[in-house]
Formats: C-alpha cells, structure tokens, sequence
C-alpha cells in the first residue's frame, strides 16, 4: 500500500471519527425541535460557514473551471437534504445505537457506489470481507434485539445510508479535481437557496425554550458532521479510494454506540467491545486487498 493510499485512510479515519456523534447528536436534538427544521438549519448554518471560508480563500467557482456542476447540485441534494432529513426522521423512532448499526451497511453501498459512479473495481475479496463486516454488524443488530424491533425508522435509516454513499461516490470523484474541503463548501453553498427558506418555513414556534443542549448538538451537526468532517473525508476518498476509504464507516457504527453513552445514555457492554474488535479486524484484512482505481478523473 503506498504512501498517498495511507494518508488516504489516515484522513478517512479523520473524517469517521468526527462524523461520529452525528446520530446521537442529532437523536438528542430532535427530541427537542423539528427534525425537518433541524435538517434545514443545519445546512443553512453550514453553508453560511462555507461561504465565508470561500470569499475568504478568493476561491474560483467551479463553473468558471470546468467542473459538473450537476454533481455538486447532486452532492448537495444527497448530503445537505436526503441523509440528513431521512436520518433525523429516523432516529426519532428508534435508539441512536439502532440507527448506528442499520448505517452498517453503508460500507457496501458507498463500494457500489463507488463502482458505479466512480470508476472503481472492487476486488472480489475486497466485496467478500466487506460482506462479512456487514454480517457482523447485523449480528450485532439481531444481539441487541434488532430482529423485532425493525420498522418504518429503519426503513428511512437505510434510505439515509443509500443516499449518503451516492454523495460520498460523487464528493470523491469530485475531490480527485478540486481540494476536497472545497467540494463540500460549494456544495452547501448551492443548496443555501434551498436550504434557507426551508429553515425558515419549518422553524417551531417556542424555540426560545429549547434547551441549550439540543443547540449544542444543532451546532456540533452544522460544523462538524455537515463541514469540517467532510475536509478530511473528501480529500481522504480521493486519495485512498472511495470505496477502500469508504470500509472505515464499519468502525462508525461502534463510535456512535460509545458515543450514545455520555450523550442518550445508553451504555455499550463487554459483547459490544468484542463486536468493535472483531471489525476492526475485518478492516484491517480489507486494507489488505486490491481496489482497481478509476482510470481518470472524471
């Protein structure tokens, strides 16, 4: 594995830590505001952030450079309104640490995804190890009672999952021709036509009673999970692979279970650690297998 595939994964990891508390975090905040409004509201706060930082960089529009724009109007769709939406819909009926393990399989899709959109070739042993990480995430599912308790949540839940990994596709083939912070930034600057009167359409009336921790949580999904997680994740697809990147998301659904301890409390057990072990090794065997990247930048 060579050295730019490294600081691929390393800024991948980057990215899915931050990434991280975004579904306890937003599970906690929708019990207290709209989830539509909270969708809208995050993308608005995100986007306005975005355009500082590219006024402030004098960067070029992607138009003037030749770039799709339909595939940052795509980006935005998935990332800003699709995962978003259908996530906080989702996560209001069922717990943070449900919705972490039905994102499991966001690893597989983003690798067809990959495939489809972007060029890549997955290696059969690559899509083998990739289905038994899956595996082990449903086992984790069906341990902690998931085989009854599936419904119209998870349902949105794994739409979210689809339409993330479309973005994710998109973001890196994108990031292969332009700095990856810069993808999300014009991407969220797009959508604020959208995303601002949507914000303002849906806004609750009593937000001044909102408690400070669900403003907490709307600020930490605005920043982080919707901006400066997506710097290292986009940079980190395009130099790594989407697809080989895209594994690491295994490990996310076990930093949302730790992280729904200190935030919804409740509290991961020793089997959950094992789980967490057994995947790791999964993606450490993955790391080891062949992705064929896309032939160009494209």
């Amino acid at each position: 594995m060579n050295r730019r595939t490294v600081l691929g994964l390393a800024l991948g990891l980057a990215g899915v830590t931050l990434f991280g508390a975004t579904v306890p975090a937003t599970r906690y905040a929708v019990q207290f505001v709209d989830p539509t409004f909270f969708t809208f509201a995050r993308a608005t706060l995100a986007g306005l952030m975005a355009a500082g930082m590219l006024l402030a960089r004098g960067c070029q529009p992607p138009w003037r450079r030749g770039l799709p724009m339909g595939d940052f109007v795509l980006v935005a769709l998935c990332l800003m309104v699709g995962f978003p939406l259908l996530m906080a819909h989702g996560s209001v009926s069922v717990p943070s640490s449900h919705a972490g393990v039905v994102l499991g399989i966001l690893p597989l899709t983003t690798a067809l995804a990959a495939t489809l959109l972007a060029g890549e070739r997955p290696s059969l042993a690559f899509v083998g190890i990739s289905v038994l990480g899956c595996a082990l995430v449903v086992a984790f599912a069906l341990r902690n009672g998931g085989a009854g308790g599936f419904g119209f949540g998870d349902i949105l839940l794994g739409l979210s999952a689809i339409t993330c990994s479309i973005g994710y596709a998109v973001s890196g083939r994108l990031a292969r021709r332009m700095a990856g912070w810069e993808v999300i930034c014009w991407a969220l600057v797009l959508g604020l036509p959208l995303s601002v009167p949507a914000a303002l359409f849906f806004m609750p009336a009593g937000l001044a009673t909102t408690p400070m921790g669900a403003w907490v949580a709307l600020g930490y999904v605005a920043a982080i999970s919707q901006l400066v997680a997506f710097f290292f994740w986009n940079t980190g697809l395009a130099m790594g692979g989407i697809a080989r990147v895209g594994q690491l998301q295994l490990l996310q659904t076990f930093l949302i279970v730790m992280l729904s301890w200190p935030i919804n409390g409740e509290a991961p057990d020793a089997e959950t650690y094992a789980f967490m072990a057994a995947v790791m090794v999964v993606v450490a065997l993955g790391q080891g297998t062949k992705v064929r990247a896309a032939q160009a930048a494209g």
